[in-house]
């Protein structure tokens, strides 16, 4: 971190506080994000922490470089959901072919969501069955060390072995067995135990362990897969006071609903598989999302999946830029619940139109330095996006610039929200090229004082969305410009 950069702060889940941020490595700096499962089209609430955590990623480049960063969101392709929408889908097709086609296809879609939200490509994006071996590993050290024990074939981890275990969500051990139903878990030490490896039949995926042919549980594979990117795949690259603190790394991201009980036995799996003292220094979670007012949920009628609200038309009867909801997502503090409404990416888009009108001209900037004060206190976008408000209030050349390199640190870009929304009123089939031999047709129409002509193409050009704006160039001469409306 340079002189001049602002010092970052970031509320902490594990203490409950906001704590400047201080990486264990200041030239390794390590961050990990629990991605998708790949069992169905990512949802809007899954949009949003892709989006909050690549705008973290983004002032950790800019603040301790893009070459000292290295950001890992994984992709679980090995989960009992995934088997249930493969037999559903495919059910002519051999289970573990039709899992490969859910899992590639689904897989690519949130690629292209995640890339047309404006977010950078993770470091790594690692695949779950890709890492089986180190997962088993981890599970044998468990075994090893009295932390996890086979039973009725499985192996469980025993949350009695941890005397620490909760201290993420901030239940006990207590808290965890009211209720629990005892019966049906019966080969458990302890109902709260929970899965690390679980047999599989012929039918189902399966890979060879010392414990039987089988599949891996859902919280050992993050923490198989931040080990192995985050601390094997780089021990060399990594100062000595890194070592002294083995296995760790500096912030651990994801939503709300996934710190219980899945960050929990991450937690637990890691720190007692090397009897250390931390997973992750800083964990941090963004807010739920409801929409329009309501939980999301196909029950009422309001689920939508990212592409859904980019390319139809069951949002509001329309299509979005993929910027309009970007911004629509950080208009509102990561850590507060969000309600995802019409109204809300309507007033997005009109902030994007006004930028744009207003950085006409501007190709590059710096960000601001209030502005980045404002994104290194906890990620607060909403102040940050005032402060981008106030820059451009100046109609100063070097405050429009400043103004540009902040929203682009956002991911926020008003030049691709342009072109975005030329292509949604436009279509794939008429390009830009085409409005312009339109629009020298219709100054020659003029020019011939042929109006009835010239009429008819405005028209015909209004109805596609472009508006035209006729003016004199400085010789005199009659000019056209046109752009999109919606």
């Amino acid at each position: 971190m340079t002189s001049g950069t602002p010092q970052i702060t970031l509320y902490n889940t594990l203490t409950r506080t906001k704590e400047p941020f201080r990486p264990i490595d200041a030239n390794n700096v390590r961050m990990y994000v629990c991605g998708p499962t790949v069992y169905d089209f990512a949802h809007i609430g899954n949009a949003r922490p892709v989006i909050v955590f690549d705008v973290l990623f983004r002032l950790l480049r800019q603040v301790y470089g893009a070459d000292h960063v290295t950001y890992v969101r994984n992709i679980t392709d090995v989960d009992d959901k995934i088997n249930a929408r493969a037999l559903r889908d495919y059910p002519d097709l051999p289970l573990n072919e039709a899992i490969r086609k859910v899992t590639e296809k689904t897989e690519a879609q949130f690629l292209s969501d995640a890339e047309r939200l404006g977010n950078l490509p993770p470091t790594w994006q690692p695949r779950a069955t890709d890492n089986i071996a180190e997962m088993q590993v981890l599970i044998g050290n468990l075994i090893q060390r009295g932390h996890a024990y086979e039973a009725n074939g499985e192996v469980l981890f025993s949350v009695q072995s941890m005397p620490d275990y909760g201290q993420l969500s901030g239940r006990n051990l207590e808290d965890n067995l009211a209720g629990a139903r005892i019966a049906v878990d019966a080969h458990k030490r302890n109902p709260a135990d929970f899965v690390l490896w679980k047999q599989s039949s012929p039918e189902e995926p399966g890979w060879d362990s010392p414990w039987g042919r089988g599949r891996p549980g859902w919280h050992i594979e993050c923490s198989a897969m931040s080990e192995r990117y985050l601390w094997d795949e780089i021990q060399d690259k990594l100062s000595p006071e890194a070592h002294r603190h083995p296995h760790a790394f500096d912030i651990h991201g994801g939503g709300l609903d996934l710190i219980f009980p899945h960050h929990e036995n991450e937690i637990a799996q890691s720190r007692c598989a090397h009897g250390t003292h931390a997973m992750a220094n800083i964990w941090m979670h963004n807010g739920f999302l409801q929409v329009e007012g309501q939980k999301m949920s196909k029950s009422l009628g309001n689920f939508y999946t990212i592409s859904q609200l980019l390319d139809g038309e069951d949002f509001g009867g329309r299509k979005w830029p993929a910027q309009v909801v970007r911004l629509t997502m950080l208009l509102t503090h990561y850590r507060q619940p969000i309600d995802f409404t019409v109204s809300q990416l309507v007033y997005a888009q009109a902030k994007l139109e006004g930028w744009n009108a207003a950085l006409d001209g501007i190709s590059s900037g710096e960000p601001d330095e209030k502005f980045l004060d404002y994104l290194a206190d906890d990620l607060n976008t909403h102040a940050a996006i005032t402060r981008v408000d106030a820059l451009l209030d100046r109609d100063d050349p070097a405050a429009n610039r400043a103004a540009l390199g902040s929203l682009l640190l956002l991911g926020v870009d008003p030049k691709l929200y342009l072109d975005q929304l030329r292509e949604i009123v436009l279509g794939p089939a008429l390009d830009e090229r085409a409005v312009e031999v339109t629009i020298t047709a219709r100054l020659a129409a003029l020019n011939a004082k042929d109006f009835a002509k010239a009429d008819a193409i405005r028209n015909e050009l209004a109805e596609q969305g472009i508006a035209l704006m006729d003016y004199k160039d400085e010789n005199g001469e009659r000019q056209t410009k046109w752009e999109v409306k919606r």
